[in-house]
């Protein structure tokens, strides 16, 4: 298995990954909702902000992110996958193409959803701190947030 930043050749395959797990994100029910999420990844893959697990051509895991605003847009594993530490080389991956220093945030379900367990663990995990409650497609969230030491310090 392979992790690396992710190029337009992989979008098939991210996409199908996606499929694979779209009931869990708010926002992908549609046909519309996967083609504009279809256009946004190869968005984040022409920034250099998109991160996969590859192997043999199928994705196992997918990220993305924003440099400007040092958020973790998305994460998923292929659900065949889970419990093999994807999504943790994956955020180490995207950490080292952050600026030192940046806050990294990201939103998950609120506690009490047992759709968000698992992902509220393992954010917690990692040293994500809780932080606010907030909504994203409707759907009640919470921002994570991992703080981290400007370069220089320890």
């Amino acid at each position: 298995m392979e992790i690396r930043l992710a190029n337009a050749r992989d979008i098939d395959a991210w996409m199908a990954l996606v499929e694979q797990v779209r009931d869990v994100f708010p926002g992908l029910e549609t046909a519309g909702a996967m083609a504009e999420h279809r256009a946004a990844v190869l968005r984040f893959i022409r920034a250099s902000c998109a991160v996969c697990a590859s192997e043999e051509g199928r994705i196992l895991g997918a990220l993305l992110f924003s440099k400007e605003t040092g958020m973790l847009c998305f994460l998923a594993v292929d659900p065949a996958c889970r419990r093999q530490r994807i999504a943790q080389k994956l955020v180490a991956f995207m950490l080292t193409q952050m600026e030192k220093g940046t806050d990294i945030r990201v939103t998950t379900y609120r506690e009490g959803n047992p759709d968000g367990i698992a992902a509220r663990a393992f954010y917690e995990s990692l040293g994500f701190s809780a932080g606010r409650l907030t909504e994203e497609f409707g759907c009640p969230v919470q921002e994570f947030v991992l703080k981290r030491p400007a370069a220089g310090q320890i």
